[in-house]
């Protein structure tokens, strides 16, 4: 990756190998603030617009390996982040010296957890609740802490979490630096943010027509609700292995759709709001580990997981909100690959097709 910024040569060469070419308009306004200064920082971009990067890279700059501390730590609204964003952390700090990252999160085991926090640890990865109950069983101590990220804010504020990420807060020094980073900023969280963060911080609000992956190829074919089914069918036959993600409105019609393929024998699992979370993890787990193919997904797959080598999205349905077109398609085409992004339009949509065209200045392909 060639960039004007003073990166670590061991980053630099880490991300050439999982093939960055140059930094989203995120990552550069964030690198160019946080590497060579420690101060707090508000980051506004969509998903798929590589916060976790943009972030990670300095993060990992300020990171002393050999002090046996929790140095930073990062906030997420999900266990599926953390899992995520622990990884992603690992992978990028390939070539730098050893450190050690620990996931805390719900619905584990709390007694492994505290064991493990023995160990030394240098970055900590957590869910807010969880990371609570173990402060306040005094399993961890923060005081060290230089730099506390908040990743995915508006969903940690929307989840309820602002009196947990206050107590957590109040358990570091008074030279740490907060970083946020969030798809949306306004309500609750604007306020909170006008009376936490450095009124000095410097600021990045990445327009959504920024944010849009331009390795992405936006298609449509236009077609009556009765045809979806055996379009789909077709496309997916054209793709070969390529594995992907189909997104629905609702929780009735990924149910229904996910059984229609699976009677056609593809290896579909299906995504949405009321499963619980065993069950959703189950259902990831055995995507990452490709024993699926397909996931048939609400909009909650949009937001806040990551999935490799996707070859493509499919809006079977689509979005109610434009911007989660945005979310829908950054699925794809991640680490510098291309990727596809195909919509099914009923004659109905067109409106709303031409809609999402001007507002996120989106070139459609018809097919």
């Amino acid at each position: 990756m060639k960039t004007s910024f003073p990166i670590l040569p061991a980053i630099t060469k880490r991300l050439d190998e999982l093939g960055f070419e140059k930094p989203t308009p995120i990552q550069g306004h964030a690198w160019k603030s946080l590497i060579e200064k420690h101060q707090d920082y508000v980051g506004q971009a969509h998903t798929g617009s590589g916060k976790t990067i943009a972030y990670g890279v300095p993060l990992l700059h300020r990171l002393v390996g050999k002090e046996a501390k929790i140095q930073a730590l990062v906030l997420v609204p999900t266990r599926e982040l953390v899992l995520q964003t622990s990884k992603t952390l690992f992978k990028l700090g390939k070539h730098l010296p050893k450190y050690y990252i620990e996931e805390i999160m719900g619905g584990e085991d709390i007694a492994l957890q505290k064991e493990r926090l023995k160990r030394p640890t240098q970055i900590v990865v957590a869910t807010p609740g969880r990371l609570v109950e173990l402060l306040n069983e005094k399993a961890l101590n923060l005081e060290h802490v230089r730099t506390v990220v908040l990743d995915e804010a508006d969903e940690l504020f929307a989840k309820g979490f602002k009196k947990e990420i206050n107590k957590i807060l109040a358990k570091t020094n008074d030279f740490r630096r907060l970083w946020l980073f969030s798809a949306t900023v306004h309500g609750e969280l604007s306020t909170w943010i006008r009376e936490v963060i450095d009124k000095d911080a410097p600021r990045a609000t990445i327009k959504t027509a920024q944010v849009m992956n331009p390795r992405i190829e936006h298609q449509y074919v236009e077609c009556l609700k009765e045809d979806k089914v055996p379009l789909l069918l077709e496309f997916l036959s054209s793709q070969g292995n390529a594995r992907g993600i189909v997104f629905c409105r609702t929780q009735g019609d990924v149910q229904s759709l996910a059984k229609k393929l699976r009677e056609q024998d593809l290896k579909v699992g299906e995504i949405y709001k009321d499963m619980t979370t065993s069950e959703r993890e189950k259902v990831l787990r055995m995507f990452h580990n490709k024993a699926m193919q397909y996931l048939v997904a609400t909009d909650l797959a949009a937001r806040g997981i990551d999935f490799e080598d996707l070859a493509f999205v499919v809006h079977y349905q689509l979005p109610d909100d434009p911007d989660y077109y945005t979310h829908r398609s950054g699925r794809t085409a991640r680490a510098g690959k291309r990727g596809l992004s195909l919509s099914f339009v009923e004659p109905v949509e067109r409106k709303k097709l031409r809609y999402i065209q001007d507002l996120l200045h989106v070139d459609f392909i018809q097919l």
